[in-house]
């Protein structure tokens, strides 16, 4: 697997310790060792807790690997209570910039949505995938501490518009259907940046008309995720994505980042006020 950071400028803050929150670190990956361990932990999610079915080299290696990972950027949140590596990595986030896709030929969004009007754009794009954090640190600190990273990411690369599959698990669109429509008739992507869900695995998210449908109570129901997502003005494209393999119903995401770094700089800053940051810095 090749090195991730040769190219990198120097002072970039998650390439060293990263960003901090008590015994929490979030920072990209920097060693083979560390992606395959974030590989691991969402496989243990992904196929063993949500009930994805693994094939080929997937279920081989028991690693959630794709040819996507080989140029991605891989956020990882840390315990840096624990010393050896598979079992210090808590959470993870996959970053993919437009000149990483250029590399595959295609974003992995695309297999599922239409985002040519993304692409068109002109803005430097971002996609996020691949979020899992280990059961027992699914907390809302540890969810802000990723999107720290991420603003942070975004801010040092110039990123206009994040981007990327979010998911309903199971495949029974009649058990989300309260929850898609709520999205489709609140919060669907302007009309110059909507991404359409295509082939034949689409669905249509206009399931219950807006007059029938209770709003607060899809909105309480929406996964944590996704609810983040809406909280920094993000938007969501045209119809879902039944994806079989990994027994989700996948959405397609847009947040435009103006607003990303500068939320999450102060919500961060009051976050950390009650938290002791003595932990020494991480040696290679």
């Amino acid at each position: 697997m090749k090195n991730l950071f040769a190219f990198k400028p120097e002072g970039f803050p998650l390439e060293a310790e990263g960003v901090s929150m008590g015994p929490l670190a979030v920072r990209l990956a920097r060693k083979d060792g560390e992606i395959e361990a974030a590989e691991r932990l969402r496989y243990d999610i992904f196929y063993r807790e949500y009930g994805a079915k693994p094939v080929g080299e997937i279920e081989k290696t028991q690693r959630d690997h794709d040819e996507f990972d080989d140029v991605a950027d891989h956020l990882i949140v840390i315990d840096r209570r624990i010393d050896n590596i598979p079992e210090r990595i808590v959470g993870t986030y996959r970053l993919i910039r437009s000149d990483m896709a250029k590399q595959i030929g295609r974003f992995y969004t695309s297999s599922e949505f239409d985002i040519t009007k993304l692409i068109q754009s002109g803005l430097n794009l971002g996609e996020l995938g691949r979020s899992c954090v280990a059961a027992e640190y699914r907390t809302r600190s540890v969810l802000q501490l990723l999107w720290q990273g991420i603003a942070e990411y975004v801010t040092h690369h110039n990123i206009g518009i994040l981007f990327g599959c979010a998911s309903f698990h199971g495949t029974n669109v009649d058990e989300h259907a309260e929850m898609l429509s709520y999205l489709y008739h609140y919060h669907r992507a302007e009309d110059a940046l909507c991404p359409k869900a295509i082939g034949e695995n689409a669905v249509d998210m206009n399931i219950i008309p807006k007059d029938q449908l209770d709003a607060k109570n899809a909105l309480m129901k929406l996964p944590p995720l996704i609810k983040g997502y809406l909280r920094l003005g993000g938007h969501v494209g045209d119809g879902a994505f039944i994806d079989h393999q990994f027994n989700t119903i996948d959405i397609c995401v847009v947040v435009k980042t103006g607003l990303v770094a500068k939320r999450y700089s102060k919500h961060y800053q009051r976050k950390v006020e009650g938290f002791p940051n003595n932990f020494p810095a991480e040696e290679e």
